[in-house]
């Protein structure tokens, strides 16, 4: 058992959780001149960052739950969002087909008041309220770079080639696609830059007040060895696990709870032929998109159902793959089956008990909340989305800087993150230039390397002046050189930090092939951790 001198490791902040909430903490705390560890116990973004629907939204149906601060702070950040990482983020157009059985969901606000005003229209959506709804998803969040909403005719418009012949109308809006697993690394990174400690596969096993401050016991999950850190504050960014943090790590018994949501998806074979997505709405009020994903794929979710234990797993059951497919197969033209299915994955959202009675209901804003009750402060993060997550962080730093006088103010608005320093509109600039300094390269693999690393992506790449020199080949245009990059840079440790998170390679590499990558780098830690000794 290792464990150091507690004394000798005291730090400002200590956060639990490597999600897009805790690294985004220690990514502004750090900026302001704090010092900060932060501890993740699998991989960054495991859990529920990877696992979302990867848009930058402003969140059009929170509308009809009159949400709208949170809507409002969302659009503002889109464009925010999208100037700091154009490279992992972009604007996509987003096509609603309208249809006179378009239902609310049974208990929105919106739908209570229109059962009271208008009851003959018994449930339905009428056209003139989603354009209102559009109208103020518009103008609320003050729009400079995204085009507003228009009506489109899908009758001549190629939106409507691959839907049903009943839909002859539909809105066309802007919000953003967002790489959600890389935007936490690359937050994570950028905190280290600003001189944070980033440990993953690092499970907090403890936390206790001792003299005012914490101490933080920390087991590595690879060598079963502990170490400790004190602690001025705590936060607790821990996603699903909040609740057992605080029950179970620092024994708190505050009233704070937790509402597990699971959220499912199904990615088929490509659906149709634009670069636009889908929003469709069901018979049953529920929501659902159907994106472009990763070229040759369409991505299709998400769906709301409780979930009981942050511990089992989330899986996409065979009822909501069912779900999804007989919703969206109401859309398309050509049905879909289960044959039609190439992977599915689920995450469960963390979101601050309200008391709502469904799911789908469950308030999406995010709740922070300081308890000092202890003898030495610890914050809790509730729920948030991946919209805000900066507006998150900036909220908790407010609530920190009181123990901290003099610390720096905000900055993060305007900073770009790793390798996106560049317009929004350079990314084929970027592919043409990467093209004619890497002459072996095709346009997929060019512009592959672009939306994940940006103005980076010849660092990736070095001094190659041939495939050959890029050395191993796993498949999938990923080599030996960017498999490097990902372990020193970017905190990749097994097959599936590359394949699934810091990339979707997975959906076009063979269980083999990844097997393979997998083999690869335990030989490549096995060496470096035998030479380090």
């Amino acid at each position: 058992m290792e464990k150091g001198n507690s004394g000798d490791h005291i730090v400002d902040l200590f956060v639990i959780g490597g999600g897009i909430n805790g690294c985004g903490i220690a990514r502004d705390a750090a900026g302001r001149g704090l010092s900060v560890t932060l501890a993740e116990m699998g991989d960054l973004a495991q859990a529920t960052s990877s696992s979302s629907t990867k848009l930058f939204h402003g969140g059009l149906r929170y509308l009809e739950y009159f949400e709208f601060r949170l809507v409002r702070e969302a659009l503002k950040e889109r464009e925010v969002l999208l100037r700091a990482m154009p490279h992992i983020s972009w604007p996509m157009r987003f096509v609603l087909p309208y249809h006179r059985d378009m239902r609310f969901e049974a208990y929105t606000p919106t739908s209570r008041l229109l059962g009271i005003f208008m009851p003959w229209m018994k449930g339905r959506r009428p056209a003139w309220l989603i354009r209102l709804g559009l109208f103020l998803y518009d103008h609320l969040g003050g729009r400079k770079i995204l085009p507003g909403t228009r009506t489109v005719d899908l009758m001549r418009n190629p939106a409507g080639a691959a839907l049903k012949d009943k839909f002859r109308k539909a809105y066309e809006y802007s919000d953003c696609w967002v790489e959600d697993s890389r935007l936490v690394v690359l937050n994570a990174r950028d905190a280290e830059a600003h001189g944070a400690r980033i440990m993953t596969r690092s499970r907090v096993v403890s936390a206790v007040v001792e003299d005012g401050m914490w101490t933080v016991l920390i087991e590595d999950a690879a060598t079963g060895h502990t170490r400790t850190v004190r602690a001025k504050i705590l936060v607790n960014a821990a996603g699903p696990w909040v609740g057992n943090v605080i029950r179970d790590t620092v024994h708190l018994d505050n009233g704070a709870g937790v509402r597990l949501v699971r959220g499912s998806h199904i990615v088929t074979r490509r659906l149709f032929d634009h670069d636009k997505c889908y929003f469709f709405q069901g018979t049953d009020g529920r929501i659902i998109f159907a994106i472009p994903y990763e070229t040759d794929f369409t991505l299709i979710g998400t769906t709301d159902a409780d979930h009981d234990d942050p511990d089992r797993s989330p899986v996409c059951t065979e009822a909501e793959q069912d779900y999804l497919i007989s919703f969206a197969s109401e859309y398309f033209k050509a049905p879909l089956s289960r044959d039609d299915v190439v992977w599915t994955y689920s995450g469960v959202r963390p979101l601050y008990d309200d008391g709502a009675s469904s799911a789908t209901a469950a308030t999406r804003d995010y709740v922070l909340k300081l308890d000092e009750s202890t003898g030495a402060p610890i914050l809790n993060v509730f729920g948030g989305k991946i919209t805000t997550y900066r507006r998150l962080a900036e909220a908790a730093l407010e609530k920190i800087v009181p123990f901290f006088p003099g610390i720096g103010g905000r900055w993060t608005e305007g900073a770009a993150l790793p390798g996106g320093d560049f317009p929004v509109n350079a990314v084929d600039r970027l592919v043409a230039e990467l093209l004619a300094a890497y002459p072996f390269l095709n346009n997929f693999w060019a512009r592959r390397l672009v939306r994940a690393y940006g103005s980076e992506a010849c660092e990736v790449l070095g001094d190659a002046g041939s495939v050959d020199d890029l050395g191993r080949g796993f498949g999938a245009t990923l080599t030996e050189r960017e498999v490097g990059w990902l372990m020193d840079r970017e905190y990749a440790r097994h097959a599936e930090d590359v394949v699934w998170r810091r990339s979707k390679l997975g959906l076009r590499m063979s269980a083999e092939e990844i097997a393979a990558l997998d083999d690869w780098m335990q030989k490549v830690r096995s060496n470096e951790q035998a030479a380090a000794e």
